[in-house]
């Protein structure tokens, strides 16, 4: 069948169309997207704004123009942190809703964890054992880990590169002591949940997922998208450590000249390196792995177990 899955994020708004059924693995058939940054359009009572809804409802509109004119049978829709940590999110969700016919669900981190997780493991199987999950999010830092498909444990904290860089950098680039405040802070964060996560055991395992970790992998020396999904892609704690040094002094121009790193994601690249080396070096892990599969794909999966023959 042909699924259609909308992905409300923080920073991105994403239509992906895919070829699948059970058994097999889906095929991307149509991509559409906006960079909507909803995060940047909450007010100061955590309100996403007039101006903020407008955008999500056109682009709502469009996407279900293109999900008809693909023959999408099935479309998917969910909301990530933007959306659900806003103060009136389920009214906004409520009223597209009501005049678009369009059911976006708001998804809970925990649900986005375990979600990602999914993706991870079908992606590498189960030759990779006990396997930890990590995903930073324009707004949230996703963890997970597990021997099955379903993670023995998973949590979000609100550690999203896109969050720390608006509410806790003042310039670009930022002023040493801020860097250093939102290093005490993030760590900070983590460390209350590392036990969460030891008490299972040392993964065999540990998978990153999401555009940060991409781009950190890239400008740490990984293959370019350009090579394929299939390439393996590989982030080490030590190159990350370096990197998360440089790039504190950069601002957001000179960060966009680095390999693989985008204009709009440049500004939030050092506080999702700041969250990426904190995790590794707590989490005890030398290296992770780059998986092309996350949310969107665990969705779909979700999706395709749902069906009886």
């Amino acid at each position: 069948m042909r699924l259609g899955v909308l992905d409300v994020g923080s920073n991105t708004v994403h239509l992906l169309v895919v070829d699948a059924h059970q058994g097999a693995r889906p095929l991307p058939a149509y991509s559409h997207k906006a960079d909507l940054r909803l995060a940047d359009h909450l007010d100061g009572a955590d309100r996403l704004t007039a101006e903020g809804e407008a955008l999500l409802r056109d682009f709502v509109d469009e996407a279900l123009r293109v999900a008809e004119d693909k023959g999408v049978e099935d479309l998917l829709a969910f909301a990530t942190s933007a959306v659900r940590d806003a103060a009136n999110g389920e009214e906004v969700l409520a009223r597209i809703r009501a005049d678009k016919g369009i059911d976006i669900r708001s998804l809970s981190g925990e649900e986005e964890a375990r979600l990602t997780f999914l993706a991870a493991r079908r992606w590498f199987g189960w030759s990779s054992g006990r396997l930890l999950v990590v995903d930073i999010g324009g707004g949230s830092l996703e963890v997970a880990s597990g021997i099955d498909e379903d993670p023995d444990v998973a949590f979000s904290l609100p550690l999203g590169a896109g969050r720390l860089t608006r509410t806790r950098f003042s310039a670009d680039p930022p002023h040493p002591d801020e860097v250093r405040e939102l290093r005490r802070h993030v760590r900070t964060e983590i460390a209350r949940r590392v036990g969460d996560v030891a008490r299972y055991g040392a993964a065999d395992h540990a998978v990153a997922t999401s555009k940060t970790f991409k781009q950190l992998a890239r400008i740490g020396g990984a293959a370019p998208t350009a090579e394929g999904p299939l390439q393996r892609r590989v982030l080490a704690c030590t190159d990350l450590t370096e990197w998360a040094e440089k790039l504190a002094p950069m601002p957001s121009a000179e960060r966009a000249g680095l390999p693989g790193v985008s204009d709009r994601r440049a500004q939030q690249l050092l506080a999702g390196a700041i969250v990426a080396d904190a995790a590794m070096d707590l989490f005890g892990l030398g290296e992770l792995e780059v998986c092309p599969w996350a949310l969107r794909e665990g969705v779909i999966l979700r999706r395709l177990d749902m069906i009886t023959v």
